[in-house]
């Protein structure tokens, strides 16, 4: 047979759950001066709550002997009977308790009023029965509190943000609990827990939510003194604790305990007998090191269940679902690129188009020929192939080109020539078109790949979750200490893609505030943007900031006697962390040169900003500029640097010899590819360097280089050079340039030079 169990732990949360009511409803009959029966309030919650009942009505009627009266258990006896059986009928017909239960409550308070043992307070001068009456409507409106209170406590309480109305039912309890704790252990035993009350929420929040936590535990003492005295003195408490929790809870407690100590001197409480000042310095001393010793993982599991106390959770859950169905599109989407790229990708095929021409060569001139029998012994349909596979070799055959089978048995060569010769223009003509299809094919695949790329790249970034960060609060202390004050704030991203959101007042000095949150966050900020969101507010978003700056110079002179140099630069942010640099010197010069560099650029340009593949954007764009114009080429110097790590991608198409310029070195960029759009079928010198700190990357038109000579004169001219800055490194070339022709210039000239400095 088998055997069912309940779970030891549960058993052990459920005892300890029941035990802590029964106790509390204890100390409930200890917080009024004639033991009043406030505990039934909290009984008839906790059978709102659905607990058990039988369980619940032997606690209060063992709280009930606190009053030291038989009658008064005799009260509480009827009570607990009463509705013992009203819910458990409830409970057996399956029917759901309303609205009816401030019914069942009113008819329990029959017994306080009429047989509950009472002597009466004398401030009041009122009939004792009218005062019990009124002892009647309090506990009356007390358990209708104190429902909603306990429902909050069991079953929302760190799982979800309480609302205000929640949070003033569990205070009214706590006054409750408080006063019972004051009436039946004393002051000090008040003390000590809500001392560790008090250190556990600075511990937990580590903000000025901890200062109205603080503010609720003294209400009991304030009541009981009828003084606001302990509300400023707990106030202090937990202002001093906050002071010192930004440097652990060890210092926070010890600064508590010395606080407590000298608000005790002022007491009088070292006047008084040893015994008193030893459970004053226990009430206090066992909290702080409590506090101490609790294990750090147990707190971290605390704060957590905290985490929607100090966040809203649904905006990021609503901000996650959606990026994840944007994600999932985009990998759809880019596996139909991808399928569109193989449907268009090269497929291998077997040439037969020489045994299709030497079929319809033989069809044409030796069907009717009288000399087939012969030439077929002869084995001439070898000399055949041999005579159409140099035909399409050469485009075009002679007499010279008939090899021995041919020459010495076919009786009609020249025919055949001029036949062969016929056939293999209509060849070409297929050739070129079928490979100007095929080139289109190509270009279609390749972009289908490179836009297959890009939003499987997107796909992935926006796959990414953001998640509750304990970094948001420490940059919230942080720039709260430096007088900043922010209302929201959003860390999200990982390595190079961290990103900071917050929101401040419009003024804020955007240096000072990457200052100080990178300080606290340990990570080097800069202001990526700033969005107004009202006249006075704004958004600010911060960026990890890059190891290095870039700085950059260019000089620049048309031809004489021009006024546009064919000659075209560009400087472009692809992201926050690269950048691209690229020189185009158009075949010429003049306004034709210029549209050809400017269409060059631009292409490059665009494709690099949507972050295509490398190798996609150089056939891509050779391509293009190739159907855009017959005749009009362009020499090109491109750079895509990577400011983390100063790895530098060089591309040089038919351009001069480009140079690395370091302290100590100086390295050649050199290419021998043509000019792009020459050929449809670019292959551009591509090489990666990595810059260090002070380094220069210089990039010269043809007009420059062709000035000094050769590339020796002009290595030995660069060598002496020690620049400071890239703007006048590049007047400095460029003047010597000048220079050398005579102070004239016999084509157009153009130096771009960047620099890479480390960022502070």
């Amino acid at each position: 047979m088998r055997k069912f169990s309940i779970p030891r732990a549960f058993t052990v949360k459920k005892a300890a759950k029941y035990l802590l009511i029964i106790v509390c409803m204890t100390l409930f009959n200890f917080a009024l001066p004639q033991r009043e029966p406030l505990a039934f309030a909290l009984f008839y919650a906790a059978l709102c709550c659905g607990l058990d009942p039988f369980v619940l009505a032997g606690g209060y009627l063992i709280s009930s002997a606190a009053a030291l009266s038989l009658t008064a258990t005799l009260a509480c006896a009827i009570q607990s009977a009463f509705l013992l059986l009203v819910f458990t009928l409830y409970k057996h017909f399956g029917r759901k308790m309303k609205i009816e239960r401030a019914l069942y409550c009113v008819l329990c308070m029959l017994p306080v009023v009429f047989l509950y043992p009472h002597t009466g307070y004398a401030l009041f001068p009122l009939p004792l029965l009218a005062q019990k009456a009124i002892i009647a409507v309090f506990l009356f409106l007390l358990s209708m509190l104190s429902e909603g209170g306990l429902h909050a406590l069991l079953f929302r309480a760190f799982r979800c943000r309480l609302t205000a109305g929640e949070l003033a039912q569990i205070g009214l309890m706590w006054l409750a609990t408080g006063l019972g704790i004051y009436g039946a252990l004393g002051i000090h035993a008040f003390t000590l827990v809500s001392a560790f009350a008090l250190l556990s929420a600075v511990t937990l929040l580590k903000s000025a939510a901890a200062l109205p936590f603080a503010v609720a535990l003294s209400l009991p003492l304030c009541v009981r003194d009828a003084s606001l005295l302990p509300l400023a003195e707990y106030a202090v408490y937990a202002c001093v604790a906050l002071l010192f929790i930004p440097y652990g809870r060890y210092v926070s407690a010890l600064g508590f305990l010395a606080v407590f100590l000298g608000a005790s001197y002022l007491h009088g409480v070292y006047s008084a007998d040893v015994w008193d000042i030893v459970f004053t310095v226990f009430s206090c001393a066992v909290p702080a090191i409590a506090v101490c010793c609790m294990p750090e993982k147990l707190w971290r599991k605390t704060k957590h269940s905290l985490l929607f106390y100090r966040e809203r959770a649904l905006p990021r859950i609503a901000i996650n679902r959606n990026r994840r169905a944007v994600g999932e599109q985009l990998y759809e989407v880019s596996s139909l690129f991808r399928e569109i790229e193989n449907a268009f990708g090269e497929r291998e095929q077997p040439d037969r188009t020489g045994e299709q021409i030497c079929q319809r060569l033989m069809e044409t001139m030796c069907t009717a020929c009288p000399n087939r029998r012969k030439c077929e012994r002869a084995h001439v349909e070898d000399g055949m192939q041999k005579l159409i596979a140099v035909g399409k070799a050469k485009g075009r055959v002679n007499l010279i080109d008939l090899p021995v089978e041919l020459s010495s048995h076919c009786e009609n060569s020249a025919g055949l020539l001029f036949t062969l010769n016929k056939q293999l223009a209509e060849y070409n003509r297929y050739i070129a078109e079928t490979e100007s299809a095929r080139a289109g094919r190509r270009l279609l695949a390749e972009q289908a790949h490179g836009i297959s790329e890009i939003l499987r790249r997107i796909a992935l970034e926006q796959s990414e979750e953001y998640s509750f960060s304990e970094e948001e609060n420490v940059l919230s202390a942080a720039l709260a200490s430096a007088g900043i004050l922010s209302t929201e704030i959003f860390l999200y991203g990982e390595d190079e893609n961290f990103t900071v959101s917050v929101t401040l007042e419009s003024d804020v000095n955007g240096k000072d505030l990457c200052a100080v949150a990178g300080n606290a966050l340990h990570v080097p900020l800069s202001l990526a943007e700033k969005i107004p969101l009202t006249n006075d507010r704004a958004c600010y978003i911060l960026k990890r900031k890059a190891n290095y700056d870039a700085a950059f110079g260019i000089a620049s002179r048309a031809k004489d006697g021009r006024e546009a140099s064919g000659d075209t630069h560009s400087i472009l942010k692809i992201d926050e962390r690269r950048f691209l640099v690229a020189l185009s010197d158009g075949m010429g010069s003049g306004e034709e040169a210029r549209s050809v560099s400017d269409r060059t650029l631009s292409l490059f340009e665009s494709f690099y900003k949507a972050k295509m593949p490398s190798e996609t954007v150089l056939t891509a764009v050779n391509q293009l500029i190739t159907y855009s114009s017959e005749e009009t080429f362009s020499c090109l110097d491109l750079a895509a640097v990577d400011l983390d790590t100063g790895c530098a991608d060089v591309v040089k198409i038919g351009s001069p010899v480009g140079f690395l310029l370091s302290d100590d070195e100086l390295k050649l960029l050199e290419g021998e590819s043509l000019p792009i759009g020459m050929l449809e079928a670019v292959h551009p010198a591509t090489m990666r360097v990595t810059m260090k700190e002070n380094d220069f990357l210089i990039f010269m038109s043809d007009g420059v280089t062709s000035a000094f000579g050769s590339s020796s004169d002009l290595c030995a001219y660069l060598s002496g050079l020690h620049p400071l800055n890239p703007q006048s490194l590049a007047e400095e070339i460029l003047k010597n340039a000048v220079g050398r022709y005579g102070e004239r210039a016999d084509d157009d000239m153009t130096v771009l030079t960047v620099k890479l400095t480390k960022t502070a």
